[in-house]
């Protein structure tokens, strides 16, 4: 049985959704950190998403290099199933997404002492 993600893993999906990240991402990136390596079936319930929602965040976790896919060979016919695990640690996640943010963060606040500037605001 797959668990949900805990209160603390539900924190973390919030912070990372403030960052930026989708977030449908942030839940699969949280999830798969915790577990290494799973199945869609197993994302969808333990993040509490539909298939095509895991489809759309796998799309752009592999176009980022953030996951790799691999193919399982299921018993009989029918498709395989994939089987996904990060490429990169949550950690080295965090501190790409903290420092893209503390830029911007950078760059809004110098615009907005131009802006005080050139209005007169600010001497």
């Amino acid at each position: 049985m797959v668990r949900e993600l805990s209160e603390k893993e539900q924190r973390i999906v919030s912070l990372l959704v403030e960052t930026g990240l989708g977030r449908n991402i942030a839940k699969i990136v949280v999830f798969l950190s915790r577990v290494g390596e799973a199945v869609s079936r197993d994302i969808e319930r333990a993040a509490n998403l539909r298939q095509p929602e895991v489809s759309l965040a796998m799309k752009d976790l592999r176009a980022w290099g953030w996951i790799k896919e691999r193919e399982l060979k299921k018993k009989g016919k029918g498709r395989p199933l994939k089987s996904y695990k990060l490429t990169i640690d949550l950690k080295d996640i965090v501190a790409e997404l903290v420092e893209k943010k503390r830029k911007e963060v950078e760059r809004t606040v110098k615009h907005l002492d131009e802006l005080e500037e050139l209005v007169g605001l600010k001497v």
